[in-house]
């Protein structure tokens, strides 16, 4: 019988693009680039194309990826 496990609470840091906060993104994920508009992360896997509304997500480790919105929203609550 496998053994169960739950997530560790942590705070990340999150950014969404929105297309038109190149300077915020740009201030904020040190491992992204944008050329004509679109924005590319530097991930652990590899270079990987953002799309508007895709959360941009500091990780644990200082990594950087992106999250669709919908899994976003079903994943992450806000800390206030």
């Amino acid at each position: 019988m496998p053994k169960l496990y739950s997530n560790k609470p942590v705070v990340l840091e999150v950014e969404q693009w929105t297309g038109s906060n190149a300077k915020v993104m740009l201030f904020f994920c040190n491992r992204c680039f944008i050329t004509n508009k679109e924005l590319f992360i530097v991930t652990l896997e590899g270079t990987k194309k953002a799309s508007i509304g895709d959360y941009i997500i500091k990780g644990i480790e200082n990594d950087f990826y992106s999250c669709k919105e919908s899994i976003f929203n079903l994943t992450y609550d806000p800390v206030i």
